[in-house]
């Protein structure tokens, strides 16, 4: 115990768009939708009926009812996706794409429960093949098409984009919707759709995002790369860049190159790794906050512009207009009633908020893939890991929680020379450091004046987030003269000290207190190694640790422990500025007894055995505090709680670890007997 590894970055999970509390109340209420109730029933109904733009109607209508959450219930009783299935073969281009558009809203609105459940309800048999018509339908490119093949394309594109989103969502949230995709061959198609990135860039991110997913810890599927899927990969990460777009697409396949990695040859590791680095190298070297406020100036001046020019057409045309003139109505023309249900689905995004996203998510996705590069899946048992999750759909400022179950540990890997050599070359340290700092105040200020840009806040702060969780990786991992030197980790440490004492209540910012709290503490268990001078003076320390022992998130809780400790380190009892032992074990002894998590506990434990191992004063001050006693005292009821809670609450590795602190309190005890025996003799 005592050491802290950054978490690998999993698939995303999910989140409602919808109002979650509102369906909680209404259960508490007794007052859930009834079956007979709301216009579940009359749309699924209408998918039934003869004519196209019917059934392509109730598809949009159930596009924007999946997004209310107290209705997923209701629907998935009344079988809407056996229901929606079938209609994505439908004869009817349009009923396809909006049943697939209602199929991939309701897939993210409905997170893993829904997405399983659809899998079960065999939504794989109707999308594979539509998968393989799409793909087909893209091939038929020998003549010059005429405009109707045109509009025929673009809708065969448009209905690829929401299936391939639908695949990527279930197979984000079902290990058996992956296991479909190995078996019916769904790579050829999805490559197929990324290969279209030179004409049709929206498609080509589907499917990008598609592949990230399905080949991370998927050696079956690797083995299916064959080196037409290859070139692909390689013509879209050296694709021109004209736009964001092609910056998260170039993105997003340097990430599922980087989940190929087992399937190069060695001899070619060196150049991918620094192709994948240079791409993600490039992306964090943009500045996004000067692009935003750029971004939303071109907007403004875009609408002003098109006001002006509507104004002088208005004052130019309303002179010769008659009263009839202005009450007859234009004719609509074909498709329009069609194109007016597909906006319920598709909500238009301008092109200006469309690029800052786009870079916005570039970064958070450089920034994940550089964690993953720090980061193997070997067991083991001094380590723990706090699952992270993350939803990526409702862009929630902090989209991590630290559970007590725990998963899988993680150690970190053993880089590559290569991967180590790229790290260092590209200046990635020096870049994340630089993201932690983000986002500008211009920038949120900016965004914050805008109901429609103010959404990009949060992915703002997710990217400084990112980057904390990333800054743990690379402290961790790399030499500190790989990291900028003494100098620049003390600047770091002050800079990130300053974040922390600039939340004015630390404890109602539990996810944020999270992540910088990790990275600081690696950063000063770093600085603490290599006898590096710290920043936070040891009363900043302690006030800290009281304020983030309030927290409920797990993880916040046991990094406080570790500052706790810090403020007794060696370098600190040269100067004569550090924390007490007696202080600082009051403190650990109030966490052991009184904190919920056994977890946090065993972290306080381990704590007061490194304070207090050895040395006279403080042998004087565990007397002082009348540490034997209480430690006496709460020895039974910690392996009381171990017995009644470990298995119920925690995963095996965990009750491995709390098994061993148990075994340490007991000779720890044993040496403590000694020492009072010893000073009052």
């Amino acid at each position: 115990m005592g050491k802290s590894r950054t978490k690998r970055f999993k698939r995303p999970q999910f989140s409602p768009t919808g109002d979650c509390q509102a369906e909680l109340a209404a259960a508490a209420n007794g007052t859930e939708l009834e079956e007979d109730d709301g216009p579940a029933a009359e749309l699924l109904e209408k998918l039934q009926h003869p004519s196209a733009e019917v059934r392509e109607c109730a598809c949009a209508g159930l596009a924007r009812l999946v997004q209310q959450r107290p209705v997923l219930p209701d629907l998935a009783r009344r079988d809407a996706v056996r229901r929606l299935g079938p209609l994505l073969l439908d004869p009817s281009l349009a009923v396809r794409e909006t049943a697939a558009g209602a199929l991939r809203n309701l897939s993210a609105c409905g997170g893993f429960e829904v997405c399983d459940d659809m899998v079960t309800k065999d939504i794989m048999t109707p999308l594979v093949p539509l998968l393989r018509e799409c793909s087909a339908g893209l091939d038929s490119n020998e003549v010059p098409p005429r405009e109707e093949k045109e509009q025929d394309r673009s809708s065969v594109e448009n209905i690829a984009n929401e299936a391939v989103n639908v695949l990527w969502n279930i197979c984000e949230c079902s290990d058996r919707a992956v296991s479909v995709f190995n078996k019916e061959g769904c790579l050829e198609s999805v490559v197929k759709y990324l290969s279209r990135f030179p004409t049709n860039v929206d498609l080509a991110i589907s499917a990008a995002y598609c592949l990230q997913t399905v080949t991370e810890d998927n050696p079956e599927l690797l083995k299916s790369f064959g080196a037409s899927a290859l070139h692909v990969l390689e013509s879209a990460m050296r694709a021109p860049v004209s736009s964001m777009a092609y910056i998260l697409l170039k993105t997003l396949v340097a990430g599922t190159v980087w989940n190929l990695k087992d399937i190069i040859p060695s001899k070619s590791q060196a150049e991918i790794i620094s192709a994948i680095l240079k791409i993600l190298s490039e992306v964090l070297e943009m500045d996004a906050g000067a692009v935003v406020i750029q971004m939303k100036e071109a907007e403004t001046q875009r609408l002003r512009t098109a006001a002006e020019t509507e104004e002088r057409l208005e004052n130019a045309n309303g002179v010769g207009l008659t009263e009839d003139d202005e009450m007859e109505e234009t004719p609509p023309r074909e498709g329009t009633r069609a194109c007016s249900f597909r906006s319920l689905l598709f909500k238009p995004t301008n092109e200006e908020l469309r690029e800052a996203t786009a870079l916005l998510t570039a970064q958070q996705t450089a920034l994940e893939i550089i964690v993953n590069m720090c980061c193997s899946e070997d067991p083991s048992d001094d380590e723990w890991e706090e699952e992270l999750s993350s939803s990526d759909e409702s862009e929630a400022f902090m989209e991590s929680s630290l559970g007590e179950g725990g998963g899988q540990l993680l150690s970190p890997l053993c880089l590559s020379h290569e991967t180590h050599a790229a790290l260092t070359n590209f200046h990635i340290p020096r870049k994340v450091f630089e993201k932690t700092a983000f986002p500008s105040s211009a920038a949120v200020d900016v965004c914050s004046r805008s109901p429609t840009w103010k959404p990009l806040v949060r992915k703002m702060n997710t990217v400084q987030w990112r980057a904390l969780v990333c800054l743990q990786s690379l402290v961790s991992l790399l030499e500190v003269e790989h990291l900028g030197g003494a100098p620049a980790l003390q600047a770091l440490a002050q800079h990130l000290s300053t974040l922390l004492f600039s939340q004015p209540d630390l404890a109602k910012h539990a996810d944020f207190l999270e992540a910088i709290s990790s990275a600081l503490r690696a950063l000063l268990q770093t600085m603490a190694a290599k006898n590096i001078a710290q920043c936070m003076t040891p009363d900043q320390l302690m006030t800290l640790c009281r304020a983030g022992i309030q927290s409920g998130s797990v993880g916040v809780r046991v990094n406080m422990q570790s500052f706790s400790v810090l403020g007794n380190g060696p370098e600190r009892r040269m100067t004569g500025a550090f924390c007490r032992p007696q202080t600082i074990g009051c403190f650990l002894l109030e966490v052991a007894t009184k904190d919920p998590s056994l977890v946090v506990v065993g972290e306080a434990l381990d704590a007061l055995f490194d304070v207090f191992a050895d040395g006279s004063e403080a042998e004087r001050a565990s007397v002082q505090i009348r540490l034997l006693s209480a430690l006496k005292e709460f020895q039974p009821v910690f392996k009381m709680k171990i017995r009644k809670e470990g298995k119920g609450k925690y995963s095996p590795d965990q009750l491995c670890v709390l098994d061993n602190v148990k075994m340490n309190l007991r000779r720890f005890v044993a040496y403590q007997e000694t020492v009072e025996k010893r000073l009052t003799a």
